[in-house]
């Protein structure tokens, strides 16, 4: 991002201090709500610019929707997402980076890039708690 406003600024407190995935239009809301007057386009526009520049964790819901969500880990990553609470783990497994490059290699392609969520319940949901 070329320079820093106010909305930006805002947008980049609020999700310091969120640690949860949330869609623009929640994170629109939020801004709203904490009297950041914003517009949504502008808070997409952020937010891609954010993820461009890996500052920001996204993933796509089951519907295709996108939720964004400070970066935790600096080295890439995946998650394990909880379907029931949305719950988030980040996890760097080596063994996935591994097969990426020798399967990449393999059929001859290279500068190849992957992500990967996988879905399941968490232990919270799984207990009824």
């Amino acid at each position: 991002m070329s320079r820093t406003t106010r909305q930006r600024s805002a947008l980049a407190e609020l999700l310091a201090r969120t640690p949860e995935f949330r869609s623009a239009q929640q994170i629109h809301a939020m801004l709203g709500e904490e009297g950041e007057p914003v517009s949504l386009a502008t808070v997409y526009r952020n937010l891609n610019a954010l993820a461009e520049n890996g500052e920001v964790d996204v993933l796509a819901t089951e519907g295709g929707e996108s939720r964004y969500r400070r970066c935790v880990r600096t080295e890439h990553h995946h998650h394990l997402v909880c379907r029931r609470c949305g719950h988030t783990v980040e996890v760097a497994e080596t063994s996935v980076e591994r097969w990426a490059a020798q399967t990449a290699r393999r059929h001859g392609f290279s500068e190849v890039s992957h992500e990967i969520e996988l879905h399941g319940i968490c232990d919270t949901c799984r207990s009824g708690s």
